[in-house]
């Protein structure tokens, strides 16, 4: 096998990353994003994206900790060059602030982000609610810009990008030599993954700017992120929710959380609602399997199910991913022992 022949399915942030990283690590292959739904319309398209990681109880936090700083760090590279602007990555300082002691005074990922410490006295009084925070710099990468880059690098590096929904693996037999499942959710159905579920979150982008700094609640539930044309406050967690239409009580409830924490966006414009369905499990699947059928053949390797993280770990896994490709490139290519009977 000369040119091994490789589909990967879904074309959000975790599948053009994979397919990004693929093309670079595995040798002499063709990579092929197949997926029904393109940026703008992907739950990538609706996340903040900034780096924050979120924690996965069934994943050691060494490895946790290993896919946020590859992804730290090639983000920061990328913030750092001329194609900033294009990618939609830059740098955002601001809090996490605590309305209790937090478990953790300094989580694992401390050390990657930049100038982590704790919030003085004189920065809490800005939150009269809250008795702790944490100060740092971080990285914000703005979907609706990032995944046309990541399209265009697919692109440059001689991939293909088709609009196809796919229902069964096997459909890609024997056109595909391996097939990279990045569905996300799609996968409770593709591949009859019962773990996964959805968490729906619900979001509002807002003209205020006036406001430079993030700030985040340590639950989660209340933030208030900058970005490059707009403000993302947020927001909900509803597990098991698929519905995508906005809530208008909601709506107004994320409003009134955000602006007790910052007043000055009373004065914020042009209030916009998305929704989007966080893909979520106990941990990121990232594994081989070899689907066998009527004497065939087909290497899969499963990359999906970052939940409210994937920005915060997507480079870091695609690279473990692209590994996994690679190994099944080489098992393909390794001639079958012979029997000595």
């Amino acid at each position: 096998m000369d040119t091994a022949r490789i589909a990967v399915i879904g074309a959000g942030l975790v599948g053009l990353s994979t397919a990004v990283c693929v093309s670079t690590l595995a040798p002499r292959c063709s990579v092929t994003v197949i997926s029904d739904v393109l940026s703008p319309d992907t739950t990538s398209d609706v996340a903040a994206g900034i780096l924050i990681p979120h924690a996965y109880p069934d994943t050691p936090i060494h490895k946790q900790k290993q896919w946020f700083r590859e992804t730290f760090d090639h983000l920061f590279s990328i913030a750092n060059s001329a194609e900033a602007g294009d990618a939609g990555v830059y740098l955002v300082s601001g809090w996490q602030i605590f309305q209790s002691l937090p478990t953790e005074e300094v989580p694992f990922w401390a050390d990657v982000v930049l100038g982590f410490r704790k919030m003085t006295e004189a920065e809490l009084r800005k939150f009269p609610r809250h008795v702790f925070g944490q100060a740092f710099t971080t990285l914000k990468c703005e979907g609706p810009a990032y995944l046309p880059w990541l399209e265009k690098r697919v692109k440059g590096s001689g991939g293909q990008i088709l609009t196809r929904r796919i229902e069964d693996l096997w459909e890609l037999h024997p056109s595909f030599d391996i097939v990279v499942n990045c569905t996300g959710l799609g996968s409770r159905q593709l591949v009859g993954d019962e773990t996964i579920f959805p968490v729906r979150g619900q979001v509002l982008n807002v003209q205020a700017p006036w406001v430079k700094h993030f700030i985040r609640d340590g639950s989660g539930l209340m933030y208030i992120y900058p970005g490059m044309s707009h403000v993302t406050l947020g927001g909900s967690r509803q597990k098991g929710d698929w519905n995508l239409s906005p809530d208008a009580e909601m709506s107004r409830e994320i409003f009134t959380r955000c602006c007790a924490l910052e007043p000055s966006l009373h004065g914020a414009s042009n209030m916009k609602e998305k929704v989007g369905l966080r893909p979520s499990r106990p941990g990121v699947r990232l594994q081989k399997e070899l689907l066998t059928r009527e004497g065939q053949r087909l290497p899969v390797v499963h990359h999906y199910g970052h939940g409210s993280g994937g920005f915060s770990v997507h480079w870091g896994t695609a690279l473990e991913a692209a590994r996994l490709v690679s190994e099944c490139v080489h098992a393909l290519r390794s001639p079958a022992p012979v029997s000595k009977l």
